[in-house]
């Protein structure tokens, strides 16, 4: 960055629920900040009114200087992108982004998903691009939000914690000095692993939807994790839970439990998982969607639960419940989820050793990171 003392310069990518409310929220707190849709109708009423109204637990006007769908425009002269899009769409924006980067950029996925990080670097590689930057992955979206009207989005609850790894691992300290000027809520992550394999979006997304496909098909409208996760939905988010934490064991991984996640996350506790969802009062008016065509099925199957099942099985790690949520899934989309997700042979890590896994979630080289 030119001026190491200057707040540090913003873009967000993607006008969703998430990235509305960054972008709000970093205006509100007196940071630059460009905000970039690859459609431009989204940015209209913003365009002409110069920000954002937030509503929530912060509330004001955040004054956006730039809105944009010219990628070379929104990242020109900014010190961190962050990327606030559906995983399906993290390979485009490493695409459009990969001529325009420039040295000491910072890169963060929010959230990565599934080794969204890792994919992301795959992309700026292919595309030859030089730019020494760095890409580091947040592990959940630090927002519970949703856009209200255009131009006005609402945050439910801004998350207590949430952990940041770098592809590199090295460079998760001046990643997080950097983002921690406006966010002090990101703290280190141990790698790009442990923040892949603690997605905890992929236990609750997928299932609840899956689960409750009738409510949503009758257009029965209910709160999606207070009523969506009932003491029988809860018991099969929890077995799901347990294939995740099996699979991160046997890369040596520790991962959160989604029962711990919610106490770190929300301060929400329970003696079991359907207990500690009802303890969350962030979820309180977070609305179930209108259609099983949603984000929570076409981009958590594929880039979530996908690598995670994938990984299991080129591990010998039994994910049955898992495996059977993407299997139903594909049948209601009438989509092969396996052949559109993130699997070790897309990710080009199939075959590599517990070792060399290891190595790749420090950004170490070794002679396993050119396994196809």
């Amino acid at each position: 960055m030119e001026n190491k003392t200057a707040k540090p310069r913003f873009c967000v990518l993607g006008a969703g629920h998430g990235g509305l409310a960054m972008s709000a929220h970093l205006g509100i707190m007196g940071f630059e900040v460009n905000l970039y849709n690859r459609t431009s109708d989204r940015l209209r009423l913003i365009q002409a009114r110069g920000g954002i109204d937030l509503l929530g637990e912060i509330e004001g006007f955040g004054h956006i200087k730039i809105a944009t769908s010219d990628i070379a425009q929104a990242i020109k002269d900014v010190d961190i992108l962050m990327v606030v899009v559906p995983a399906l769409a993290h390979r485009f924006i490493a695409e459009v982004c990969a001529p325009h980067l420039k040295d000491g950029q910072i890169i963060v996925l929010n959230p990565g998903r599934t080794f969204g990080a890792i994919e992301f670097k795959q992309v700026l590689e292919a595309k030859k691009c030089r730019a020494d930057v760095m890409i580091a992955e947040a592990q959940t979206l630090i927002y519970a939000s949703r856009m209200i009207n255009p131009g006005q989005v609402k945050i439910f609850r801004i998350k207590n914690s949430i952990p940041v790894a770098s592809i590199q691992v090295h460079h998760i300290p001046e990643v997080l000095k950097v983002i921690n000027q406006a966010f002090p809520q990101f703290v280190p992550g141990d790698n790009v692993f442990k923040t892949s394999l603690d997605n905890i979006g992929s236990i609750f997304h997928p299932a609840i939807c899956i689960l409750n496909s009738g409510w949503i098909e009758n257009e029965h409208e209910f709160q999606f994790y207070l009523q969506g996760a009932t003491p029988s939905v809860a018991k099969v988010l929890e077995q799901m839970d347990a294939e995740r934490v099996a699979v991160a064991a046997a890369l040596g991984i520790q991962a959160t439990t989604a029962k711990q996640w919610l106490y770190l996350a929300y301060d929400a506790t329970g003696k079991n998982l359907h207990d500690a969802i009802q303890a969350n009062s962030g979820y309180q008016g977070i609305m179930a969607p209108r259609t099983l065509n949603t984000r929570y099925v076409s981009e958590d199957v594929p880039m979530s639960l996908v690598p995670i099942a994938s990984v299991g099985k080129m591990l010998g790690v039994e994910t049955h419940t898992i495996r059977n949520i993407i299997q139903i899934a594909s049948v209601i989309d009438g989509v092969d989820y396996w052949k559109k997700g993130r699997t070790v042979e897309r990710l080009g890590i199939n075959g590599m050793s517990v070792k060399d896994l290891r190595f790749l979630a420090i950004g170490a080289e070794t002679n396993g990171l050119n396994k196809k």
